[in-house]
């Protein structure tokens, strides 16, 4: 383990965070609000410690490759140093009092999760509106793949880095340098960043606005600029723009490449795609019959809000145009599930992922055949491809570990006084990077009045979650810093 040359990577990283705000504190000048200083105060201590780190640090042997235990340890650290430093503008500007609650909307924003512990967004200054947002759209794709992609010196070794950034069951490598790979992910997110940023603007929101919820929609993050979120709104087009990019951010965004290059095919064949889109169509018309006639008096309207609802819990974004609390038991039954499997491996969204679920269900069927046929050998394919035994322990492994992070975290929550509906559905809204829960941190509520304990549990679900349990879980094993 080279910790100076992880301090130094470290330093460079936190440079390129603290010259993002410089675009918050653009809307801070234009719109002459009291943000601007303490947008400007964070800034510069950003910059500044990162630089500091950065050359406090230079190493010789800048240009070894990068070993999986670093590329674990840099991508943590970047995450909790980005979490500390983004939560500077709230905490200077008066917009959140306390520390916990500064690192718990930093890291919701950063992770993607969109809880909120502040009350009231509509008087919360433009500049510091615009910072909270971005935080998704930097973190939607990954702060260390955004590194990747513009830091020359990260070049060498970076498929640890982006392994541990973007884990999951397979690697989507496009290009043979790991570099190129991530240019042409963010250059896709970019692309797909200004289509809906112009599809809001044609269709009424104001230019923040669109922007705002653009960067909460690709990066499937749900901060919004109003307190109603996007019921504020009340409008069938802007609904269906941001369903339809929900979904997009829903989806691995491998395969939006691979559209762009001229297969329009690549959705169909790839079985994780057909089986995210399945389920959200199944669930879809579920909730739409059962809200018919019960919440909604026409079908179309049942739609319209089950449609936006069950996209917007299945790809973890957490926007609302509806508050289901209030539907029946069962479509509040299906939308809990819908935040347990989550959106695709290689997509913004979080959750256990549409391939872990997939691949599990599969397991299981073969385990109910060797019963019938115990002599047979069964070989588990996906998209006509044997998984390999590794592949399947891992994804074991991972199911495991989440469901007894989410159980214990629940537990934990509920000992800091909070209810056992609250406890659960916060408990997995944020391993999942959801957002709203059900009961008081719902989708017309929010997270301000937890206890910190509990605060400070969901802050750590929020990161856990992202990162997908091994990255950080990693750090604590002591055999990890021995040779």
């Amino acid at each position: 383990m080279r910790w100076k040359f992880i301090l130094n990577t470290l330093g460079g990283l936190l440079v390129c965070i603290g010259l993002c705000m410089a675009l918050a504190l653009g809307f801070s000048i234009y719109y002459q609000d009291p943000g601007f200083w303490p947008l400007l105060e964070s800034m510069g201590l950003t910059v500044g410690v990162g630089l500091a780190l950065y050359l406090c640090f230079r190493q010789p042997d800048s240009r070894k490759a990068i070993n999986h235990r670093e590329g674990m340890a840099i991508t943590t650290l970047c995450w909790v140093a980005a979490t500390l430093f983004g939560g500077l503008p709230f905490y200077l500007g008066g917009v959140l009092q306390t520390p916990v609650d500064c690192i718990f909307e930093t890291i919701s924003g950063f992770t993607t999760t969109g809880a909120s512990v502040i009350r009231d967004v509509e008087i919360v200054p433009p500049g510091l509106l615009f910072w909270r947002s971005l935080t998704h759209w930097l973190g939607g794709m990954g702060i260390v793949l955004l590194g990747l992609a513009i830091l020359p010196f990260l070049g060498v070794g970076g498929m640890q880095l982006y392994k541990a950034e973007v884990p999951g069951p397979v690697m989507d490598k496009l290009k043979p340098r790991v570099k190129d790979t991530a240019k042409i992910l963010w250059k896709v997110y970019c692309l797909f960043t200004v289509i809906e940023v112009l599809l809001l603007f044609g269709g009424g929101m104001s230019f923040f606005d669109s922007l705002c919820h653009t960067f909460g929609t690709i990066a499937t993050g749900g901060f919004s600029t109003k307190n109603a979120s996007i019921a504020h709104y009340q409008s069938l087009y802007v609904d269906t723009v941001i369903t339809i990019f929900m979904i997009i951010g829903g989806l691995n965004f491998s395969l939006h490449f691979q559209l762009f290059r001229g297969k329009p095919l690549a959705l169909w064949r790839d079985p994780e795609a057909r089986f995210f889109l399945g389920v959200l169509a199944i669930f879809t018309a579920a909730i739409t019959l059962y809200t018919y006639g019960r919440n909604y008096p026409s079908l179309g309207q049942a739609f319209r809000y089950a449609s936006f609802q069950a996209a917007s819990i299945m790809t973890t974004t957490g926007y609302a145009t509806a508050d289901y609390e209030l539907w029946p038991a069962l479509p509040q039954c299906l939308l809990l599930l819908l935040m347990l499997i989550g959106g695709s491996v290689g997509s913004t969204g979080g959750g256990v992922k549409c391939m872990r679920i997939a691949v599990l269900l599969k397991q299981s069927y073969n385990e109910l055949l060797r019963l019938i046929h115990p002599r047979a050998v069964f070989r588990l394919k996906l998209g006509g491809e044997a998984l390999s035994t590794e592949v399947l322990s891992g994804i074991t492994g991972f199911f495991v570990l989440y469901l007894f992070l989410l159980v214990g975290s629940t537990f934990f929550v509920a000992a800091s006084g909070v209810d056992v509906v609250t406890s659960f559905t916060a408990a997995l809204a944020c391993i999942g990077n959801v957002g709203p829960g059900i009961g008081a941190v719902g989708p017309m509520d929010n997270y301000a009045g937890l206890p910190h304990l509990a605060k400070w549990i969901l802050s750590l679900d929020m990161l856990l979650g992202r990162l997908e349990i091994y990255t950080v879980v990693i750090l604590l094993v002591p055999r990890f810093y021995k040779k």
